[in-house]
Order: structure tokens, then C-alpha cells, then sequence
């Protein structure tokens, strides 16, 4: 018996049995569905904390200025400004392989309205660096340039859902709003974000949709400030591409300490690490699924052992009178090995078609990216059709090693 004759036979023993055929399957299919459905979900995860750790400027390391509560903040005030310019001067002196520095400073604005239109969103005063830091890309207009800081301009650039709640169906290029008492020209609208997340391993990303950006000089000079609270909210620091970003956070925390005369005013964020943090936590989540899918494929295997060897059972007297019209035991070891692959091979097709379909509904429904690559589907596959030969072999040795004699006498 040739492979293609063992193949035949085996699915005409499938078709006689469909009901068991099929319920023999489920533990493939059920399993090879988990493999793929658990590595599509951990390779969107992993696209999706690409995509935050870019927001982010995976070669930065964000110094923000912390919180301090009332009770405490005149006794650090007493030794620390905070985070502030002075930071900003002394990072790139002291720190080497820093190849940008930029602040921001967060204006507390009670209102924002153009027209009879108002609206709710975040005021920071930046550098004309920040864009090209946090990658930012433009919708139309124009970012703020080193011109707006050195005059202290009134202008600003703006989201999508700002633009959409002050000027509806209008782009808003060069027209005005007010924020608290000071009125800004609008020159740019930022593109909507490919990343919504508001936050990413514990660090708050915020969306540029609800943001408005102005110079960092007119955020200093024309907005009222707590003269108790930090003069900036955060310093952007980016690093040349062959430093670490962790090695250089902890210069920059030694240098900041003595600034800050041990203050623990400010904490340092490396995306570099975050992203770490990210893949480390994505592996445990695949080795704990990928045993879940295991168990499934281990149960599948016994089925298919178990139903291979009630098989060898029904039909001990048709391989008595195969054996004794001329078949070796390799033909009838080749035929049961070929009908356990045939079980696992069509159980893992159809687990296949599951996957991708549980991997889309996660998609739909919980709003979480999945990505079902070409890798899932052939580890997934291989594994379903290594636990069908390897349930196959026993039973196919135990068919093969019976006595023709004896198996034309059963009965």
C-alpha cells in the first residue's frame, strides 16, 4: 500500500465514523484555535506597545516633575525649584550623549472658548523641538518655531477633537480662541494619533487630540503659575542611538539629585525599559496561554491514541485478512500512522480557521489589535501534527504486530 492509498483509506474510515471522527478532532481543534488565537492577541500587544514606546521616543528619557502634597511642598521647595530650566542648561552639560533637550510646561487653564464654542483640553507651552521628540505628525499649518519663542507669540496648534468642539467643519487655521485671558491664533492641527491608549505600562501617554500647544516662552510669560509648584512639568531628553537610555537615566538621576539637593521632587521615564517591562510581561502571558493550548492538544492526542486503538479493535479481522492476502506489517503500520495524521491534520485546518476567527472577535469586540502572522499558523499546525503521529505510532505498532492466525479468528 502506496501513501496515496493509505490516504484514500483513511477518509473512507473517517466518513464511515463521522460523528466520532469529528468529536476525535475537538481536542485539535480546540488546540491548535488557542495557539493562534493566544499568539495573534501577544503579537498585536506587542505592535501595540511599538506603537506606545514611539509615541513616547523610545531614544528619550522623560523627566517629570511629581506631584507633592500641600504639607510637604514649602519644606522641599525650601532646597528644590523643582524641575526646571536650570535642569534643562545642566543635563547636556554634564550628561554625555544627549543630543537634544526640550521643556514643557503645563498651563492650568479654567477656560478655552472661540465664539460662543468652549471646550476642555490640555495647554502646554513647547520648543519647536517636541515634534520631531514625540514623532507628532501634522494634519495641516504649521508647529511652533524658534521665531514664536524668541517673540513670545500668541499662536497655537491644536487637535482634532479641539478643532472639532471650537470651529466644527472648519479647519481652524488662523482663526482665534482664548485660553483663560489670552487670545491665540491658531497655525497648525495635529494628525489624529494611530495609538488611543491614555496610558502604557503605569505612564500616562494622554492623546493629542485634546491638546493645545503654544510657545513655551508665552506659556512662561502670559499665563498665571503657582509660584510654589514646579516651574516645568516635564524635560524630554533624547540620547544618541548607540547609548542606553537606562544608563543615561541614571546619570541624569545623579546629577539631578545634587540639583535638587536629594529632593525627590521628579521621576525619570525610559520607554527603552518600559518596552522591557512590556516584552518581558508578553512572554509570561505566552507561556502561560501556550500551556493552556497545550493541555488541549495533549487532550486531543489522547483522543485521537484512544480512538485509533478502539479502531484496531473493530478491525482486527479485516487486518487478519490483509495480512494473509499478502500485506506486511509496514502496510498496515503505514495505514493507521496515516489515518491518526489525517485526524490531526484536518483537526488543526479547521483549528486554523478558528483561530483567526477568535483572534478577530477580540479584536471587534474588545478593541485590543491582533495580528495573526504566518509564524502562528505553522507553529500551531506542526505541533497539531506531531501529537497525531506521536498518538498514532502505539496504536499503528499494536495493529501491525498482531498475529494473522489469531486475527482471522476474532470474532
Amino acid at each position: 500500500m502506496n501513501l496515496g492509498e493509505a490516504f484514500q483509506s483513511s477518509l473512507s474510515n473517517l466518513a464511515t465514523h463521522r460523528l466520532r471522527s469529528a468529536l476525535t478532532m475537538l481536542g485539535v481543534v480546540f488546540g491548535v484555535g488557542a495557539v493562534i488565537a493566544m499568539l495573534s492577541i501577544g503579537a498585536g500587544a506587542e505592535t501595540q506597545a511599538q506603537a506606545m514606546i514611539e509615541k513616547l521616543g523610545s531614544r528619550n528619557v522623560l523627566i517629570r516633575s511629581l506631584e507633592i502634597t500641600d504639607d510637604k511642598l514649602q519644606e522641599v521647595r525650601q532646597k528644590s525649584l523643582g524641575v526646571s530650566l536650570r535642569d534643562v542648561d545642566a543635563i547636556p552639560e554634564a550628561v554625555p550623549g544627549i543630543t537634544a533637550v526640550a521643556p514643557v510646561v503645563k498651563v492650568e487653564a479654567a477656560s478655552i472658548l472661540a465664539g460662543t464654542n468652549t471646550a476642555e483640553a490640555l495647554v502646554y507651552g513647547v520648543t519647536p523641538l517636541h515634534r520631531s521628540l514625540r514623532k507628532m505628525e501634522l494634519q495641516s499649518g504649521r508647529f511652533i518655531d524658534p521665531l514664536d519663542l524668541r517673540g513670545h507669540s500668541q499662536v497655537c496648534v491644536i487637535g482634532e477633537a479641539i478643532r472639532r468642539e471650537l470651529f466644527g467643519f472648519r479647519t481652524g487655521i488662523g482663526e482665534l480662541l482664548k485660553v483663560d485671558d489670552v487670545w491665540l491664533r491658531v497655525v497648525g492641527l495635529l494628525a489624529l494619533d494611530s495609538a488611543g491608549e491614555e496610558t502604557f505600562e503605569g505612564v500616562a501617554l494622554g492623546s493629542s487630540s485634546d491638546i493645545i500647544y503654544l510657545p513655551l516662552t508665552t506659556a512662561l510669560r502670559k499665563f498665571d503659575h503657582n509660584p510654589m509648584a514646579s516651574p516645568l512639568s516635564e524635560i524630554i531628553v533624547q540620547v544618541e542611538p548607540s547609548v542606553s537610555g537606562r544608563t543615561t537615566a541614571r546619570a541624569i538621576d545623579g546629577l539631578l539629585s545634587r540639583l535638587h539637593a536629594g529632593e525627590k521632587d521628579y521621576e525619570l521615564v525610559v520607554p527603552e525599559a518600559l518596552l522591557a517591562q512590556s516584552r518581558k510581561t508578553q512572554r509570561l502571558f505566552n507561556i502561560v496561554m501556550g500551556c493552556i493550548a497545550g493541555i488541549s492538544l495533549l487532550v486531543g492526542g489522547i483522543g485521537i491514541m484512544n480512538i485509533m486503538l478502539a479502531s484496531v479493535l473493530e478491525r482486527t479481522r479485516e487486518i487478519g485478512i490483509r495480512r494473509a492476502v499478502g500485506a506486511r506489517r509496514r502496510d498496515v503500520l503505514v495505514q493507521f500512522i496515516v489515518e491518526s495524521f489525517t485526524i490531526s491534520a484536518l483537526g488543526g485546518l479547521v483549528g486554523i480557521l478558528m483561530g483567526v476567527v477568535i483572534a478577530k472577535v477580540v479584536a471587534a469586540s474588545a478593541g485590543w489589535p491582533t495580528v495573526v502572522t504566518p509564524a502562528s499558523v505553522i507553529v500551531a499546525t506542526g505541533v497539531a501534527v506531531s501529537v497525531g503521529l506521536a498518538s498514532g505510532i502505539y496504536p499503528a505498532r499494536r495493529a501491525a504486530d498482531l498475529d494473522p492466525i489469531e486475527a482471522l479468528r476474532y470474532e
